[in-house]
């Protein structure tokens, strides 16, 4: 029997990807070390959530980073991250930075291939540079709120600010009402209070925690009030719109983040690419049954999906 030839180098990522499908992790080492050899003997690591599925952020992803680490980087590399996730947990995303800097002697990098949003733009703040491209996609640091169906399963997330700013402008149409108030009270009673003040706490904790990030990080000179006031666009939810509008390079670059551009054609990025859609296949496709990726060249971490 004559061997399978080789795919084309010239057939393109998605081609060369249906040959590696069923292969194991060692598949991917090559573009690891690749990566890290243009960026100078560096250790790159990388972290994947699905988009597909409700798969965030969580305290165990620090653990997970943090074993990986151990049996990954040495004290003469400097680290970098590759980060795509839609986010999750606030408390976890300063859980990972603290990881990173006690692991890079707080001079760690992250990598964006595509879209790291709101606890994930929130492990950014925490670098001291983010490497992008012209496509990459940071986001508002307003915490999402997890809506379940009427089963108790999870369905979908909601920003907290839009949770919030319906809630609020009830209220305000109540009490100018002259009128019957029956129709606001039924509307009203959909809201649970304790879970409206949970939700305001969270917001809270949000700003707090990328302010903290900022300050120890990029913006070590400024004062809180500067930080709040230079980086609008992350924390006020209304400078943007709506939650999952886009901040990209030159916005965030405005807001005093340290933002190395690449372009999309040089050969880092291309590697990142190559990457970056083998990862986004394993924890979105619904045949590898993984939502969660942690890899680097020492071993590969997953947390699979029901």
């Amino acid at each position: 029997m004559s061997p399978t030839p080789a795919p084309s180098t010239d057939a393109g990522v998605y081609a060369r990807l249906q040959s590696e499908v069923n292969q194991a992790p060692g598949v991917r080492h090559p573009l690891y070390r690749s990566i890290e050899s243009r960026l100078g003997d560096a250790c790159v690591v990388a972290s994947f959530t699905s988009f597909s599925r409700p798969v965030m952020i969580e305290n165990e992803d620090a653990d997970m980073l943090e074993e990986v680490l151990r049996n990954t980087i040495t004290p003469d590399r400097r680290l970098f991250l590759i980060l795509n996730s839609l986010g999750g947990d606030a408390l976890a995303a300063e859980r990972i930075v603290n990881v990173c800097d006690a692991f890079s002697g707080g001079r760690f990098s992250v990598i964006v291939p595509k879209a790291a949003k709101s606890a994930a733009t929130m492990i950014c703040l925490g670098a001291k540079q983010i490497m992008m491209s012209s496509t990459s996609e940071l986001g508002p640091v307003d915490p999402q709120i997890l809506i379940r169906d009427d089963q108790g399963n999870p369905s979908k997330y909601i920003a907290a600010h839009d949770v919030r700013r319906s809630f609020d402008e009830l209220m305000e149409k109540a009490i100018a009402s002259t009128g019957r108030l029956e129709p606001f009270l039924q509307q009203l009673s959909r809201y649970d209070s304790r879970e409206m003040a949970w939700i305001q706490s969270q917001q809270a904790l949000a700003e707090s925690i990328a302010v903290k990030l900022l300050k120890k990080g990029v913006l070590h000179s400024s004062s809180e009030d500067q930080i709040k006031a230079q980086s609008k666009p992350f924390l006020v939810p209304s400078e943007t719109k709506v939650h999952g509008r886009p901040i990209y390079h030159d916005l965030a670059r405005n807001c005093g983040l340290d933002i190395v551009l690449y372009g999309l054609d040089d050969p880092i990025w291309t590697d990142v690419w190559d990457l970056y859609i083998r990862l986004k296949h394993i924890v979105n496709h619904p045949s590898t049954g993984v939502g969660k990726v942690i890899e680097s060249t020492s071993g590969t971490w997953t947390v699979g999906v029901g």
